[in-house]
């Protein structure tokens, strides 16, 4: 994986950004993670007015986690840190494409992705196994 450096953006220019995004009436827009240099889509999160300007400001992805109710600075407790490349939204403005440098793994599964479900003939099966035990992330 390369190493890619995203400019971190100065408070002042965050408030035409945050405006041209459209937050659901809790304040939240989804925000989907994927690898800068391979396309892999790596999780979805909310992310609210704070937990952008602190991305945009630090380059160090921060979400907002609704089973907390608070910031959640992505890799803060597990060391599977995601440094911003590039802040992207979609043509209505609803939804984040955040293309990151993802440290480790990004699924508190111990996957890469969270995306490991998936229908095979008919039936849900697992698609990819945990590569690091989450007890080890969390414990």
């Amino acid at each position: 994986m390369s190493e890619a450096v995203f400019r971190a953006v100065p408070i002042e220019a965050h408030q035409p950004i945050l405006n041209s995004i459209k937050f659901t009436s809790d304040g939240l827009v989804p925000a989907i993670a994927q690898q800068h240099d391979t396309g892999e889509i790596l999780m979805m999160a909310w992310m609210n007015r704070e937990s952008i300007s602190e991305t945009l400001a630090s380059g160090r992805v921060c979400y907002w986690s609704r089973s907390r109710g608070k910031l959640w600075r992505k890799g803060e407790s597990s060391g599977q840190v995601q440094n911003l490349v590039d802040f992207r939204w979609d043509c209505d403005g609803d939804t984040l494409l955040l293309l990151v440098e993802q440290k480790g793994v990004a699924c508190h599964t111990g996957r890469r992705n969270c995306f490991f479900n998936a229908v095979r003939d008919g039936e849900v099966r697992v698609v990819a196994e945990p590569e690091v035990d989450p007890d080890e992330l969390y414990g």
